[in-house]
């Protein structure tokens, strides 16, 4: 590990100790999704201390993914420190994060530690390092495509992590096709037309989520979901009319600007 990843860990170290140095995992099994049959489904809820891995279906349901991860992240958070790791390549094509829409999502970036990694080796050493700390409520990280470095071991050497601290750690997948690792879940994740609020104001975040591999023996079921940031949970979603498909070469930025916005 070169000098400058040592003082970029060092000063990961230090951020969360200031948000929250006396914090201590909490010992429970599983925290619920909010949704009453998806968490009796599901056992109770996805398993604490535990990798889970969210794959968006394709590169236009960057945001819905990343939207869906941070929901399982933050339910699993309980309002501690969240740690996202961000290969640098997932930024340029897909938007930079945005301050506003993560708050309007119902997380507080003040609670945000966010880490740009240069390439898929520094981004998976950087929330190995996160997952280890106890005082972390959880961590996300965003990988491109599939690089050799995340291959079974690696993936078994951070649920390990996961499970000895008891920090959640949600992996999402860009441009990847499902392949064998130790996620105790793994998620695909497309984005869904949302329902208007009054007035035909944008409705809440909406994702068609699908339950790919349980390590527990579940089948695989599909699910239409959306984020209440009021509750800080998930909740069912149903359309109340008919709607036209999202033109497929609309731009990210016009589709999922909740989370982020382009840069340059």
């Amino acid at each position: 590990m070169t000098a400058a990843q040592l003082t970029t860990l060092s000063a990961l170290r230090r951020a969360v100790s200031a948000i929250e140095p006396d914090a201590t995992v909490r010992a429970t099994d599983r925290f619920p999704l909010g949704l009453a049959s998806l968490d009796t489904w599901l056992g109770g809820g996805l398993a604490h201390g535990a990798l889970h891995e969210v794959y968006a279906d394709r590169v236009t349901d960057a945001a819905a993914a990343a939207g869906f991860g941070l929901g399982v992240a933050a339910r699993a958070a309980a309002g501690r420190p969240v740690v996202w790791a961000r290969q640098d390549l997932v930024g340029l094509e897909t938007g930079q994060l945005h301050g506003a829409g993560l708050a309007a999502f119902g997380l507080d970036p003040a609670g945000l530690i966010l880490v740009r990694a240069r390439d898929p080796t520094a981004a998976l050493r950087a929330v190995a390092e996160a997952v280890r700390c106890a005082a972390v409520g959880a961590a996300l990280v965003e990988i491109w495509g599939d690089p050799r470095v995340l291959d079974l071991k690696a993936s078994r050497r951070l649920a390990l992590a996961a499970g000895a601290s008891g920090v959640t750690l949600v992996m999402i997948r860009l441009q990847a096709e499902p392949a064998p690792s130790a996620a105790a879940s793994r998620w695909g994740v497309a984005a869904s037309a949302s329902v208007p609020l009054e007035a035909n104001a944008p409705g809440r975040p909406a994702f068609a989520a699908s339950l790919l591999r349980h390590r527990s023996g579940l089948g695989q079921r599909n699910w239409r979901l959306e984020w209440d940031r009021d509750s800080a949970s998930f909740a069912s979603a149903s359309l109340p009319r008919p709607v036209v498909s999202v033109p497929a070469h609309r731009p990210v930025a016009a589709e999922t600007g909740v989370l982020w916005r382009r840069a340059g």
